[in-house]
């Protein structure tokens, strides 16, 4: 029998490695995470979540993206494609997004744990909601618009406006959700996006138009602002980590969108 990958991770050592890398009491926090980075985990992604709470403390608030991707149209769908004469049972028969019961799809085990945590909330996008945890919870979570999947009528602006910081625990630029933010605020194209979700008249299937968001680029993007702008880089348990300022990330990026976006359609 392998032994288990370490390091050993425990509800105190990452509280006290979390610390050391300067997240503070009672600030708001955008967690992207990568579970299996940290090592073994003695309780698994709610000793993470615990963890996260207990630097935070009472007057801090933990946010989460808590997508769920699946909740759109079988035509787009490429991991894996399915029949084409699937499609139209597939929107008929796709359940609504419901914040208490839908699971995240492709987000980790840390936001699926906060998800279904004592207390927390979520936003009400069938696709791209997030869950927080906190006082400032429920600020950040409401009005989150059907034609708005990270825009400004989504948490991402309400953090932006709460002075969040952003900490990617084992996890790349390329999950940094809040360079979505910037594409709502450069030229960027509609598209129609669709999905199923609950109204006053009962479960819907319904297509809004809402901004084109593409994150093929934020690697390159990353990069380019850890070199140019304060990130604080360490480790967690077995984890590469960064710390830096949401609303930081998102003023780069629009600036750094329109010439590197362009320059890449031109090569």
């Amino acid at each position: 029998m392998n032994p288990q990958a370490g390091p050993l991770c425990t509800r105190d050592s990452l509280a006290a490695e979390l610390g050391a890398l300067g997240l503070r009491p009672g600030e708001t926090l955008l967690v992207h995470s990568s579970l299996s980075s940290l090592g073994w985990v003695c309780g698994g992604a709610a000793t993470v979540v615990t963890a996260l709470l207990d630097v935070l403390g009472d007057a801090g608030t933990l946010v989460v993206p808590t997508h769920s991707g699946d909740n759109s149209d079988p035509a787009h769908w490429e991991n894996p494609p399915v029949p084409e004469a699937w499609w139209a049972d597939i929107r008929a028969s796709m359940p609504p997004f419901d914040a208490r019961t839908t699971p995240t799809r492709g987000m980790g085990a840390v936001p699926e744990s906060v998800r279904t945590w004592p207390g927390a909330l979520r936003s009400g996008h069938p696709q791209t909601s997030f869950a927080a945890l906190g006082p400032r919870a429920a600020t950040i979570t409401d009005g989150h618009a059907p034609d708005c999947r990270l825009g400004e009528r989504s948490p991402l602006a309400r953090l932006e406006e709460a002075g969040a910081r952003i900490l990617l625990l084992g996890a790349g630029f390329d999950c940094c959700t809040a360079f979505h933010l910037a594409e709502y605020r450069v030229p960027a194209p509609r598209v129609d996006n669709s999905f199923a979700l609950m109204t006053a008249q009962g479960r819907c299937w319904t297509t809004v138009r809402d901004t084109s968001v593409s994150s093929d680029d934020f690697d390159a993007l990353g990069a380019d602002f850890e070199k140019d702008r304060p990130v604080v880089r360490g480790a967690v348990g077995g984890a590469e980590v960064r710390l830096f300022g949401l609303g930081d990330a998102v003023a780069y990026a629009e600036g750094w969108l329109p010439g590197n976006r362009a320059s890449a359609a031109r090569a």
